[in-house]
């Protein structure tokens, strides 16, 4: 068990996010066996409040980008307070998001709400965060990389996925092979003894 669970922690400990992506494509299999991992979390009352859409589509993921700019855009150079501004800037990012369009696989996961079909859902939030957690934690163990990104608004994305409005986006997930020249940050991660509280 000791082992089983070391093992998972070092794999976790080699997972980045990743802003630059290789087009090379992905078997779709994995990505299907990813969001059925991810499908299994936990959730309020089993009613499973979440929609994984596959977008694979050049023409609908140029769409998705043109977008998603638009509202980045907004928020780089109006809507951010100066301390966001200087918080994000270790990691090196502003309204551009080439990898919507460069990544060859990105998965938009929407919270489902009560609407005509389906029924009133508890603790979405929490079910949709826990299977977004699990979701990367197979993508990543899989060999893939991803990133999460949140632009805001996001209803732009019912638009563009063609998804109805009881709906709600939760979080962009491009995937796929790092770039061979990727950047990533060097951020530093809490030792366990600042995140873990025994009692």
């Amino acid at each position: 068990m000791v082992d089983a669970a070391r093992e998972f922690a070092e794999l976790m400990a080699t997972r980045r996010s990743i802003r630059h992506f290789a087009p090379d494509p992905v078997p779709m299999t994995v990505i299907e066996e990813a969001v059925r991992a991810a499908a299994t979390a936990p959730s309020g009352a089993n009613l499973q409040p979440w929609r994984f859409v596959v977008i694979t589509d050049p023409d609908r993921k140029r769409r998705l980008r043109e977008a998603a700019e638009a509202e980045e855009r907004e928020f780089y150079q109006r809507r951010a307070s100066t301390q966001w501004l200087e918080a994000l800037a270790p990691i090196g990012t502003d309204w551009r998001k080439p990898f919507l369009e460069v990544a060859p696989v990105v998965i938009v996961v929407f919270e489902v709400h009560q609407g005509p079909r389906t029924p009133k859902p508890y603790y979405v939030k929490e079910s949709v965060g826990i299977a977004v957690g699990m979701l990367i934690a197979a993508l990543h163990r899989a060999g893939l990389a991803t990133l999460t990104h949140t632009p805001s608004p996001m209803r732009f994305l019912n638009v563009v996925c063609e998804r109805p409005p009881e709906e709600r986006p939760y979080v962009v997930m491009p995937v796929g092979f790092p770039a061979a020249d990727a950047w990533v940050p060097q951020l530093e991660r809490k030792p366990l003894r600042e995140v873990l509280v025994r009692r």
